[in-house]
């Protein structure tokens, strides 16, 4: 093929995925752009100051930053402890299923697919501090409570990671679903040969196996919950006394509530630098791992 055709054929395909490219640039590489430079203004988008290094400086300096981020990691570690596993516990439950497995995977996609106000209006619902709520009801059967979920310092931050956990596992599931049915079955036959038990063969045959899924799906878990959001500001709006106010909790409010877009752009740009480098880390620290 002549160098004409070659180049003949690039340029189609650039004017075929151009408008792609345009679309791209003024919906994600326009506003990165802009909200670097909004980093360095005052603005309330009628006139504009620049100021340097005074919106970092003022988003450092602020007392809540600390608890904010205490907040958001304490959030973050009690999701990849209690919340992450449970995708993968419910994968190996409905790919040991014969007859009902696509419609338990059917069950539990549900939860991903109701509108996140819902859930939370639902979740609102089961947290009711008194007796009559549904998770003090329960508990008021043996004699526990009433238990103020939302509105106690202890209690509030794991109420949300329940809520979290709920609304975003089945999506977990169904890849981890996916993830186990490509397993080749010898595995499992063999091991049912020799005697092993579930739990057995999850720990030896299936781990192993899904360690490539596993590695991606805790990353992304760990990005997502750095930048919880939903849960917070529908749940508790930050209280009680500052215990659930996340950092892009702090960014709305400099933003919407303060009226302060600069310093709101300061932090964000903070945080994208943050999970970079938190995602750096995490690749290097798994490298060997996923490559065994």
């Amino acid at each position: 093929m002549s160098r004409q055709v070659h180049r003949r054929i690039r340029l189609d395909a650039l004017i075929f995925g151009l408008p792609t490219i345009l679309v791209f640039a003024v919906f994600s590489w326009w506003p990165l752009l802009r909200g670097l430079a909004l980093s360095f203004q005052r603005t309330n988008f009628l006139q504009t100051t620049w100021v340097g290094l005074e919106n970092f400086h003022r988003v450092l300096t602020d007392p809540l930053l600390g608890q904010a981020v205490a907040n958001t990691a304490y959030f973050a570690l009690l999701a990849a402890l209690f919340g992450f596993p449970v995708p993968l516990l419910a994968a190996t439950l409905i790919a040991e299923m014969r007859r009902s497995r696509q419609l338990a995977t059917v069950l539990v996609f549900i939860p991903v697919i109701l509108p996140p106000v819902v859930s939370i209006l639902l979740w609102r619902e089961f947290y009711d501090p008194g007796k009559d709520g549904l998770f003090n009801s329960l508990l008021g059967v043996v004699g526990i409570g009433p238990i103020a979920w939302l509105q106690d310092a202890v209690t509030a931050m794991p109420s949300l990671v329940l809520t979290a956990t709920w609304s975003a596992f089945g999506q977990g599931t169904v890849i981890f679903v996916a993830a186990l049915m490509s397993i080749r079955s010898e595995l499992y036959e063999a091991a049912e040969i020799d005697g092993a038990s579930l739990p057995r063969r999850f720990w030896h045959i299936t781990l192993p196996q899904l360690r490539t899924v596993v590695l991606v799906l805790l990353l992304l878990q760990i990005i997502g919950t750095l930048q919880v959001f939903t849960e917070p500001f529908l749940l508790t709006g930050g209280g009680p006394e500052n215990k659930t106010v996340t950092v892009l909790l702090l960014i709305y409010n400099y933003a919407f509530v303060y009226g302060d877009f600069g310093a709101a752009t300061a932090l964000s740009l903070l945080l994208a630098v943050v999970l970079a480098a938190v995602s750096a880390v995490y690749l290097f620290a798994t490298r060997k791992w996923s490559q065994t």
